[in-house]
């Protein structure tokens, strides 16, 4: 986490300055920032707390975000608690451990020899687990692989053991209810049709505890009996390979590492009774995923879109109860996720609606199938494949329609399968095939294919797709003429892992309100976002004002324009978002007639100084 002196020292020079003024402290050389940030360190009368509530919450978020922490909710006080939680932070912060294991009720009663053995608690003695503290103990796992294995891999050997202890505490936990409620302990311990997912007992906890040596080879066994037990896992675990000679070196030091792995999830009760919230999991989960996804850089954006953006285009969809939804392209499934939490926080009931998706990665379809299993949403279906070769989401030979659908494909992809667009038997490609090594309007055709009579599509895309040319040029010209575009939205730079370019949010819709319909609206929100370190971030303001725009479909003065098709198609289709929408600052306007006054008043004031300096002249006898 961080000491009291690092939080200082994430302040700004200015805010440095302002704090320093503020508790009248004296310092040298207020130049330099490192002067500031002793003074106020040093200063007795200088409290952490004064100077966090004197920032504005996007920058206490900022600072969240700098330590790693939960940077969620509009509470400036909730998030002030969490930064000053975090200056004795790190895992110390979840409180004392419960080391000793407890033994479950001796069936032995009936007959049946002890089954298995709770793994030790970690829950804080004070009380449930928090979101926070379940979201550092999870992160600090990394470091136990860091320096071990390359860090791009972190996540699939994290996120298996977290699954797998998450089944195992579940399981024990619904055993322990049923044997207190006067089920036959051998039903409970045996019986799958008790279970939501039934855990052999070579995948349970204790058993893979109790391992010393090839640690992986057990891991591997436990994964396989999972999966073999519970069909709706097959393949979520199985690309995981605790034996990987090539990823976790020889066998003394993956069982060293692996060993490390297991004692410090061992210290974590993931049982619901033990967390805070019934969705926490789910939310750390999340979590960690942006957390990998920023370790490994470039590759992060193969598998996730940065919270915000999904949270955009998620208020510009606006699904409802009882909606079909999918996302083809679906990485990790955070799009999918939080058009479900959407519903649900709009008086939607849980659960009624379909979720749909496909990811051609299978490390990345793992990932996601587990996201969803975390967050209760186990009816999801997400397919394995690749959505343009090979579409997985069909009935009856046909695709299968949606009323919303929600993407970030991967930009510009080369290769991406024109071979099959050619002779495509699903009829999505009418408007034209894009070019071998652009692959954005495939998707976005194939999206467009999916949607039903009244269905609607937010999607990610690189700039040039609105001005590109050829088959490009052809297509935007046919998807105009359908009217299927109801806005352009152009994004920040810097937005995405993977890409410092900026992109635009498409939104097309299959049944356009009739005062929409030969109109598009173009959005320029390029210029409002907060900037960081190593990439930049929309703002909780900045998605409001674009969604509120978008709802509105007004005008708005340098930033958003409603435009007829008519003038468009006079452009050759072109949806450059600089076309429609002048953002350069109004020119101050001259008044002539004033300023040739005001040039006369000033020539006089002159003269008659010039008047007034040859009379003193003349008086001193430097006359003429």
């Amino acid at each position: 986490m961080g000491t009291q002196r690092e939080i200082i020292a994430l302040l700004s020079r200015d805010e440095l300055a302002a704090a320093v003024d503020r508790f009248g402290l004296e310092v040298t050389d207020r130049r330099a920032k490192e002067a500031l940030v002793q003074a106020l360190q040093k200063a007795k009368d200088v409290s952490i707390d004064r100077l966090l509530d004197e920032l504005s919450r996007d920058r206490l978020k900022h600072i969240c975000r700098a330590l790693s922490l939960d940077e969620s909710g509009r509470e400036k006080a909730a998030i002030v608690a969490r930064i000053k939680g975090a200056v004795s932070g790190g895992v110390d912060a979840l409180g004392p451990r419960t080391a000793a294991p407890a033994k479950m009720r001796s069936p032995s009663r009936n007959g049946l020899a002890p089954e298995i053995q709770k793994a030790p608690s970690a829950v804080p003695s004070a009380g449930p687990v928090t979101v926070d503290q379940l979201e550092r103990y999870l992160w600090s796992a990394a470091d136990i692989l860091r320096g071990s294995i390359d860090s791009s891999d972190y996540k699939n050997y994290i996120f298996g053991i977290l699954f797998l202890k998450r089944l195992t505490d579940v399981f024990v936990e619904e055993a322990e209810k049923l044997i207190a409620e006067g089920e036959d302990p051998k039903i409970a311990w045996t019986d799958p049709d008790e279970h939501q997912f039934f855990v052999p007992e070579r995948a349970r906890w204790s058993s893979i505890q109790k391992t010393a040596i090839n640690i992986g080879e057990a891991l591997n066994k436990a994964c396989m009996a999972l999966e073999e037990q519970n069909p709706s896992l097959e393949g979520v675990l199985a690309g995981i390979d605790y034996n990987d000679e090539r990823k976790l070196g020889n066998t003394k030091n993956r069982d060293t590492v692996l060993h490390r792995l297991v004692q410090h999830f061992s210290q974590l009760s993931l049982r619901n009774a033990d967390l805070a919230e019934p969705d926490m999991l789910g939310r750390a989960y999340e979590y960690l995923i942006e957390k990998f996804a920023d370790d490994a850089g470039k590759k992060g954006g193969e598998f996730y879109t940065p919270n915000k953006v999904v949270s955009l285009i998620v208020e510009l969809l606006a699904p409802k109860e009882g909606m079909r939804i999918s996302d083809p392209t679906c990485g990790s499934g955070g799009m999918l996720i939080q058009c479900a939490k959407y519903v649900q926080n709009h008086g939607g009931r849980a659960r009624n609606f379909v979720l749909h998706g496909q990811e051609k990665n299978l490390g990345t379809w793992a990932i996601c199938k587990m996201n969803m299993l975390l967050h209760g949403f186990p009816d999801a279906r997400i397919e394995k494949g690749d959505t343009i070769r090979d579409p997985k989401l069909v009935l009856d030979g046909e695709l299968m329609l949606y009323d919303r659908v929600i993407a970030n494909p991967p930009f510009s992809l080369d290769e991406w399968g024109r071979e099959v667009a050619e002779n495509d038997g699903y009829g999505r490609f009418r408007f034209g095939i894009p070019p071998k090594t652009k692959g954005d309007l495939a998707f976005v055709q194939h999206m467009v294919s999916t949607l039903n009579d009244g269905g609607m599509l937010g999607v990610v895309m690189p700039h040039g797709v609105l001005f590109r040319g050829s088959s490009e040029g052809d297509i935007r010209k046919g998807l105009l003429e359908d009217d299927l575009f109801e806005a352009v939205i152009g994004l920040p730079t810097n937005l995405f892992y993977g890409t410092g370019i900026p992109a635009a949010i498409l939104v097309l819709n299959r049944n356009k309100s009739k005062e929409r319909e030969g109109k598009v609206l173009f959005i320029d929100a390029s210029r409002e976002f907060e900037e960081g370190s190593n990439q930049n971030y929309l703002r909780d303001q900045d998605v409001q004002k674009i969604a509120k725009t978008f709802h509105a479909y007004k005008d708005v003065d340098r930033y958003a324009r409603v435009v007829d098709l008519d003038e468009i198609q006079r452009n050759d289709s072109n949806l450059n978002i600089s076309r429609y929408v002048d953002t350069a600052e109004a020119e101050e306007r001259i008044d002539v007639a004033l300023a040739v006054e005001k040039l006369r008043e000033l020539e006089a004031e002159r003269a008659q100084a010039e008047t007034k300096m040859n009379a003193f002249l003349e008086e001193l006898g430097y006359g003429s």
